[in-house]
């Protein structure tokens, strides 16, 4: 996915020059946003799951009053947190847990970025408006470009994710109950 970033000139505007283009793009991009959310959702609510177990797998209600009102990211690192501990008591490592934990952070950035884009404000070569950082420099209109490739990697990390969380809970719990 590429990026672009744009100098702010005294009001928040947006360069669409052929908007039937613009259009054409969005048609083709909406239902590959939507498995993205949708994605996310179910990878999320398997995490969720996860850690409800780690508290008790009697019941998720001590899990779900943890977890209630809490943020993708912080559902994480708290997973994180409960694993680092789990390797360290019973001196374990278990192959392709950084990268698990690398790519849920990313599968949570990335979900971020499509959908909180202004997907109203997508130009004709598919730069969608994403952000607007303000530093010391002055301010900065970012553009990220979504191409329906970019946007297919993006489900496909998710899905490769939540088949990740999948085989490293099983052999966590092999480990656990060998």
């Amino acid at each position: 996915m590429r990026q672009k970033k744009k100098i702010f000139d005294q009001h928040l505007y947006h360069d669409i020059e052929d908007e039937e283009k613009a259009e054409e793009y969005l048609d083709t991009s909406l239902p590959l946003i939507g498995l993205i959310v949708m994605y996310f959702n179910g990878l999320e609510k398997y995490l969720d799951n996860i850690i409800c177990e780690i508290f008790t797998d009697r019941s998720d209600s001590t899990g779900l009053i943890v977890l209630h009102k809490m943020t993708y990211s912080t559902k994480v690192d708290l997973f994180k947190r409960f694993s680092d501990d789990f390797h360290l008591g019973c001196d374990i490592e278990i192959s392709g847990y950084d990268k698990l934990i690398s790519d849920l952070k990313e599968s949570g950035r990335l979900r971020n970025l499509v959908v909180h884009a202004d997907w109203e404000n997508t130009d004709d070569d598919g730069y969608t408006y994403v952000n607007l950082r303000i530093s010391k420099k002055g301010m900065e209109q970012e553009y990220a470009q979504f191409s329906e490739d970019s946007l297919q990697k993006i489900i496909e990390l998710i899905i490769n994710t939540r088949v990740q969380l999948s085989e490293y809970w099983e052999k966590r719990n092999y480990e656990l109950y060998k």
